[in-house]
């Protein structure tokens, strides 16, 4: 296999910008073809049946692109289909998760809390991973409406946010969580405001380096790591309006970029 094809990276939306930047940052000679699937978001809202029809079009549209890999950043479509995809698709699929268990090793309170959208939240692979790792842990399920659509409208320092964090994280935090685990790729984002509400004490998660490490490990397994002569060029894919998807993406990566517009699939 050419080693120089791109790396697929799949979110409903732009919060999977926050695993983009990191595997940009630990993979730099990797191309990587980025699909916000905008016009279709959230995804949460959505039934279990169409959230994997949509995702398997979109991987579709990804292999069509030459991508040796494909990377879903968002915890939904991990929740409901990422065991159909892999059946589905020949290539290999890394997929996010909650970061659970390692939130489970770190702390000294004994409480945890994932923050993550109600569909995430309420699916039954994540209340199995719960029950498999938690041990005498308690681990409080933090659902987040409309936390997201925040990062979306790159609103990410307002005082709304600050109430918004506010509001959601109060309980968990009054119960002693001392860990945050971020079950939403959105939420990266917000790690600054997360952590000016929950203070200095609590520890914030996010799972992308553990994804990338295991995305690294797949492709090097596999002889596809692309040659550090490689360019590492990015190409993104909107199916909502490319113009504001412009300035959003910007506004989360610190520098412009060209977006195509998303073929109907």
């Amino acid at each position: 296999m050419d080693q120089s094809k791109p790396i697929g990276v799949l979110d409903s939306g732009v919060g999977g910008l926050s695993l983009f930047r990191t595997i940009r940052e630990q993979l730099p000679n990797e191309a990587l073809i980025y699909v916000a699937d905008s016009g279709y978001a959230p995804y949460g809202d959505k039934c279990e049946a169409w959230i994997a029809e949509r995702s398997a079009q979109v991987i579709a549209f990804l292999v069509g692109q030459g991508c040796k890999a494909v990377v879903i950043a968002c915890n939904t479509i991990t929740t409901v289909a990422v065991n159909r995809l892999r059946e589905t698709f020949d290539i290999p699929i890394i997929a996010i998760e909650p970061a659970i268990k390692p939130a489970v090793a770190m702390t000294k309170s004994g409480v945890i809390a994932v923050m993550a959208t109600t569909r995430t939240l309420s699916s039954e692979s994540l209340q199995r991973l719960r029950n498999r790792v938690a041990g005498e842990v308690e681990v409080i399920f933090v659902p987040c409406p409309g936390l997201a659509e925040r990062v979306e409208s790159a609103d990410l320092v307002s005082p709304e946010v600050h109430h918004l964090l506010t509001n959601l994280l109060t309980p968990a935090l009054s119960k002693g969580a001392d860990i945050l685990v971020l079950g939403c790729t959105h939420y990266p984002f917000l790690t600054d405001a997360i952590q000016a509400v929950a203070g200095s004490g609590v520890q914030v998660v996010d799972p992308s380096a553990a994804v990338v490490e295991e995305l690294k490990r797949k492709i090097c397994a596999l002889n596809m790591l692309a040659p550090c002569t490689n360019a590492g060029i990015a190409t993104f894919w909107s199916s909502g309006g490319t113009a504001q998807a412009q300035v959003v993406v910007q506004s989360l990566l610190g520098y412009r970029q060209a977006i195509s517009k998303l073929p109907e699939l």
